[in-house]
């Protein structure tokens, strides 16, 4: 019998549980159709999500259909709870998208395909509440190619016209279509397994209509995926049951899994005590689960969700992360610490929620998704610890990490102690995380006490020193340490450890993180300007904006501070026909560190939990020394010398002229690289002796008088490559390149430019002109657009003086011409000042 497991997901309200409830009455497995508006659906067992009328855990059901044995897997939908879902994807063979027949493609559902897409899982499509839909199969189908993928496929098609679109799907189709005109269902099959081609079905949970077609499908155009005979599984899930015990739900993804079984992973070894196969809230007891199984175990203590056993490793990072810090507050009398101990059994169960202890504060403080989730946590932490907490609004989750290599040391020498550790930290690219390591000699330190440091670097939750936000993205190296054979105790390479650390994070150039969102911002085309003047405001980077007919889509990237309680001011100006969808992209430097950091008031040296002193020993007594004069005391030389960036230009600029001043060595390099060019005046051209093979646009005759040139910048660094992408890091950066190289312009054509940046939005702004490297670079005022200023000043200018115009926007080029300026689209323009670079390079050469 064929094995598979599928999930079910759906943006919330789209009748996701109710269309798991109408498979499992179809299949036989229920006898009444239970309701969620009703409190009695089968998946949604647990008491908080019969009140609320969601599902919140992700639930299991087992039933057969013809000659396949399915494990059903309902997902929570709304938002909040997405870090449950994603756990779920791991373990899924196929999954159920469910779209609502009268919203169509909404934003969580774009959220949700690209985590499919993410996790590669085949989907099959149905599109639900079709007896309630306003919109047409087709123009619905319409949409689903649109935004999702063009190889969604209607499956109630005849034959023929359904074989004419799945072979525009891929080369196979295709050639067995044009062979006989039909399509094999096992090449059908592989095509849909490697996400190829969806399906799409329609119908209605609640009238039970649809369904037999959707279960037809998935019984034919499935395949069971081949499993190892080594044993493996995959935890995705950890719970308690009623009697306080703990579950671990895992897929079997190789061998087999019997009773009282050692399983390994981590390091670790435990025996199972029992193999539940859950369906709903009851189960049955296997002494066996076979691959392809999902079931739950009785008997395992440390494996967390996202954890390989077995053969199986380990699961990538999530794609979602929790974003918004909370702090919590306990009932008057209640113990800080208990509470924390209790709170750490829900960080066991969802590592997404992360539990911070802030020592300097005695406070909890909860990293969590949304605020929904918050008040699931309030009854489940009532239901489970007897304690009414409440939560107040801290902010959001920053990270730390360095701009550069350092080297930190830690000392730690009271009477009878000893232990000095030196630390190597280096940046690692966003998202690497925390690296660790050892280059240290067992010659120079035993093995036992460099395994000791590397384990008191990974046990707790470091700080940085800027906001006191955990630090990322390091790869962090012990390159020496010295131990004492009388006086070292364990917790003195603990004390040595941290201190080297922190003392490496204060001698360095530290960089704040904030989180980042990617986003899709579809609105009516007459809003579009709004929404870009939003995202700009808000410190983000977009793409050139698309039009589908009467709406325009944005998409780009945001802070997820700025873009907090967005949708409420979207719904507003779009008159509710706006809408936004985001996902979690990672870390970027922030973009108002120093704001923040205000608002933080984190002060490093007041912060005695993590300090960057040392203590050394001196006449039978310790004695403190601060992190900045620590070098002056240690005892060890790290063996390890550090070069500034200044450092190597100078070795590279001593390279060079070495290579001149020996000839073999200078024709290696011109063999390689192309000779190299001696500077001679005869390189510099004038304006009037542009080289011929260089030809500029035609342009109309011009005014006599100085040349003005108008730069409409936002429009300039979002039409060049090179500009976007470093927008999409920072904004400021890219201000700054494209004034620099529009300097270099102005000097070699002898003109006078202007750079416009929109800041219409900025309340209470007023126009701003600043005189940047001999430019005009001119902020608008409030309410006052780029394009408004640059059709004001054209017109003015364009009485007297030659004017030209560079930008993309088409309705401002018909405008400008219409002043008698000449416009200069962005790519031409681009053109123009890479061949300015281009001659000035050949008179430096």
């Amino acid at each position: 019998m064929k094995k598979i497991t599928i999930g079910i997901l759906a943006h919330v309200d789209s009748g996701k549980t109710t269309l798991s409830e109408a498979i499992l009455y179809q299949t036989g497995l229920l006898r009444t159709l239970g309701r969620v508006d009703h409190g009695n659906a089968f998946m949604d067992s647990h008491e908080i999500e019969q009140d609320r009328g969601i599902t919140i855990f992700s639930n299991q059901a087992v039933f057969a259909m013809q000659q396949t044995e399915v494990t059903l897997l309902d997902t929570p939908g709304h938002v909040d709870f997405s870090a449950e879902m994603e756990r779920t994807l791991q373990v899924l063979d196929y999954a159920i998208l469910v779209i609502s027949g009268t919203d169509g493609v909404q934003s969580h559902t774009e959220t949700l395909w690209q985590l499919l897409i993410r996790y590669g899982i085949p989907v099959f499509l149905f599109v639900n509440k079709m007896d309630i839909s306003h919109k047409s199969q087709e123009e619905l189908m319409q949409e689903l190619k649109d935004k999702l993928d063009t190889c969604c496929i209607d499956f109630r098609k005849e034959n023929r016209e359904k074989a004419e679109e799945l072979a525009m799907c891929n080369e196979t189709l295709m050639e067995q279509f044009l062979s006989d005109g039909t399509i094999s269902e096992h090449s059908l099959c592989e095509a849909i397994q490697n996400r190829q081609v969806f399906p799409v079905f329609f119908g209605s949970a609640l009238k039970s209509s649809g369904i037999e077609e959707l279960l037809d499908g998935l019984h034919q155009f499935t395949l069971q995926p081949s499993y190892g005979t080594e044993f493996g599984a995959k935890v995705f899930k950890i719970t308690q049951d009623a009697q306080g015990e703990r579950l671990t739900h895992l897929k079997i993804t190789g061998g087999s899994l019997q009773v009282k079984e050692m399983v390994s992973g981590k390091n670790k070894s435990e025996k199972v005590n029992q193999i539940r196969l859950y369906s709903g809230a009851k189960y049955e007891l296997l002494s066996e689960a076979t691959a392809g199984t999902v079931c739950s175990v009785t008997g395992l203590t440390f494996p967390l969700p996202g954890e390989g056993l077995g053969a199986e490793p380990d699961s990538d990072a999530s794609a979602l992360e929790p974003i918004l810090n909370y702090r919590v507050e306990l009932p008057q009398g209640t113990d800080a610490h208990t509470a924390l101990s209790k709170f750490r059994l829900l960080e066991e169960e969802d590592p997404q929620l992360h539990i911070l202890w802030q020592e300097a504060l005695q406070e909890i403080h909860f990293r969590i998704m949304g605020e929904v989730q918050l008040e699931v946590l309030k009854r489940v932490i009532l239901q489970r610890f007897g304690m009414e907490v409440g939560f107040s609004y801290s902010s959001i989750a920053y990270k730390e990490t360095l701009k550069e290599a350092v080297i930190g040391v830690g000392h730690y020498e009271p009477l009878r102690h000893y232990a000095e550790v030196h630390l190597l930290l280096e940046p690692l690219k966003t998202g690497s995380g925390l690296v660790f390591g050892t280059k240290c000699s067992e010659d120079e330190l035993e093995r036992n006490w460099q395994r000791l440091i590397l384990t008191h670097l990974q046990e707790k939750e470091h700080i940085g020193v800027l906001t006191g936000s955990p630090i990322t993205d390091m790869k962090i190296t012990l390159v020496a340490g010295r131990a004492h054979r009388k006086h070292t105790v364990g917790g003195d390479f603990r004390q040595a450890t941290y201190r080297a650390l922190r003392q490496g994070l204060r001698c360095g150039e530290s960089v704040l993180l904030e989180p980042v969102v990617q986003f899709k911002l579809e609105v009516p085309s007459d809003c579009i300007g709004r929404a870009i003047s939003d995202v700009q405001q808000m410190g983000g980077q977009f793409e050139p904006p698309e039009t589908r007919g009467e709406t325009a889509l944005l998409s780009g990237t945001v802070p997820a501070v700025s873009i907090r309680g967005y949708q409420q001011e979207l719904i507003g100006y779009t008159k509710g026909r706006g809408r936004i969808s985001y996902l979690f992209s990672g870390y970027e430097p922030c973009h108002n560190t120093e704001q923040v950091m205000d608002q933080m008031g984190y002060i490093p040296d007041s912060d005695v939990e993590n300090t960057a002193d040392s203590v050394f020993c001196s006449h039978g007594a310790g004695f403190t020394v601060k992190w900045n004069e620590v070098s002056d005391y240690q005892h060890l030389d790290s063996g390890i010398r550090l070069e500034s960036e200044e450092v190597k230009v100078q070795k590279a600029v001593g390279y060079v002229n070495r290579l001149a001043s020996d000839e073999e060595l200078m024709k290696i390099f011109e063999m390689t690289y192309g000779p190299v060019k001696k500077p001679t005046l005869q390189t510099f051209q004038t304006k009037k002796e542009r080289p011929s093979e260089w030809k500029p646009a035609k342009q109309k005759p011009q005014p006599s008088g100085k040349e003005y040139l108008l730069i409409d910048g936002y429009n300039i660094i979002h039409a060049w490559e090179e500009l976007r992408k470093q927008a999409e890091k920072n904004m400021d950066l890219a201000r700054e390149t494209l004034i620099h190289r529009i300097c270099n312009y102005q000097g070699f054509h002898q003109c006078e430019a202007i750079v416009v940046f929109d800041a219409y939005r900025v309340e209470g702004g007023l126009r701003s002109v600043e005189k940047v490297c001999n430019i005009h670079v001119v902020y608008t005022k409030e309410a006052e657009t780029a394009d408004m200023y640059i059709e004001k000043t054209t017109h003015e200018l364009g009485k007297k003086h030659r004017v030209r115009v560079a930008t993309s926007d088409h309705l401002e080029q018909l405008i400008i011409i219409g002043n008698g300026a000449v416009r200069i689209p962005a790519d031409a323009f681009l053109a123009e000042v890479e061949e300015t670079e281009r001659q000035i390079r050949e008179f430096l050469l």
